[in-house]
């Protein structure tokens, strides 16, 4: 038998060392390079023997990666997800300031109405109606009603819902064959106030 194997047999003294040493909150890589045992054997061992560290000492249980694996993972995941929210930003920034909507997702012109309504007024959400009559954009006629007044928005999403079925569906995640019943709640409230999602999909960009 070689020496390398000799090497990593540690007694059941050096293992009792080890098993005190992170039940005592020091983390599995430090255990493991100071007693010189595999950091795989310790979870080995941990689930075998049924290692526990006491609460409230404890705090969380160090994932199998290690710390510093499980904090770079979790941190490109967020700094994706906030490229994504920066990029959407950006993207209604812009819509905010094109009357056309160009370049806005389907299922942010509803918002993106609301929003230019409340807060530039009525001459904004009149130029508003006139300029989707105007670019022949199919929910100019749902989402005015009858005096030009811009509909809440619950019945805005419900409307871009009902004329985009197919993105609908596939937006939500909901297979073709499945009845949906109604597309979109009608809620009694206006909508949610948040604006943007923690993503941004490029489908369902709005081509006139």
């Amino acid at each position: 038998m070689s020496q390398g194997i000799h090497r990593k047999i540690r007694s059941d003294a050096v293992w009792a060392e080890v098993r005190k040493a992170w039940e005592d909150g020091e983390t599995a890589r430090s255990v493991a390079r100071r007693y010189d045992v595999g950091v795989h054997a310790l979870w080995k061992r941990r689930e075998a023997e049924g290692w526990a560290r006491p609460e409230p000492k404890a705090g969380p249980v160090e994932p199998a990666e290690g710390w510093g694996a499980y904090v770079q993972t979790r941190r490109d995941a967020f700094e994706a997800r906030l490229a994504d929210a920066r990029a959407l930003a950006e993207c209604l920034v812009e819509a905010m300031k094109d009357e056309r909507l160009m370049r806005a997702p389907h299922w942010h012109i509803p918002w993106l109405y609301r929003w230019r309504a409340d807060h530039l007024g009525a001459e904004a959400a009149a130029r508003d109606r006139e300029r989707a009559v105007e670019m022949g954009y199919v929910w100019a006629e749902a989402f005015w009603d009858e005096d030009g007044a811009l509909r809440p928005l619950h019945r805005l999403d419900a409307e871009m819902a009902r004329l985009h079925p197919q993105e609908w569906r596939r937006a939500v995640g909901v297979p073709e064959g499945v009845e949906a019943g109604l597309l979109l709640p009608l809620r009694e409230k206006v909508g949610d106030p948040r604006a943007c999602p923690e993503g941004r999909s490029d489908e369902g960009l709005h081509q006139p």
